[in-house]
């Protein structure tokens, strides 16, 4: 990792995560009467434990409005705001609301809806198998696909390169 990229790590006090296809893997389990499901990693649960205890701020930031993303959220114990249609918009009033500072906040994210949040934070991340567009415009491309541990590198990483 680059000094700038770790500068970035340091200053990081926010996390913003999208939901599907970061935490995970971007299927969905539907049933005969339509409800869904999605696989989740046990180890993205540990991550959350970990930058909770390292004094992180958490929020999930998710474009779909669906009961499992509540679920998830709730099980975790981290905000959620669902029905994001332009996530940068809300992670401006997020901020304002909350005092942050853009320079602060590290946005997590895999698919083309989550630019315009990657665009206006400190420092942005992406699962290994994020879209092309998102890659390229990451700090930091994980080694860990969505859903199948995500969020628990991202832990290691900014316990390595911490500075709160």
């Amino acid at each position: 990792m680059n000094r700038k990229t770790k500068k970035k790590i340091q200053r990081i006090r926010t996390v913003i995560f999208d939901f599907d296809g970061v935490m995970t893997n971007n299927t969905v389990i539907l049933d005969q009467d339509g409800k869904e499901s999605v696989i989740v990693s046990r180890a993205d649960g540990m991550g959350v434990g970990i930058l909770k205890k390292l004094g992180y701020k958490l929020l999930i930031l998710s474009s779909e409005s669906n009961p499992v993303v509540h679920a998830r959220a709730s099980k975790l114990g981290i905000e959620c705001i669902q029905g994001a249609e332009d996530k940068g918009e809300i992670l401006k009033s997020y901020a304002e609301e909350h005092d942050i500072n853009n320079a602060e906040m590290m946005y997590v994210g895999n698919d083309l809806n989550d630019i315009s949040a990657i665009k206006i934070v400190g420092c942005s991340v992406c699962p290994k198998d994020a879209h092309y567009c998102v890659k390229k415009m990451s700090d930091v491309v994980l080694k860990t696909s969505g859903g199948m541990g995500v969020v628990r590198e991202l832990a290691d990483i900014l316990n390595k390169y911490r500075l709160i």
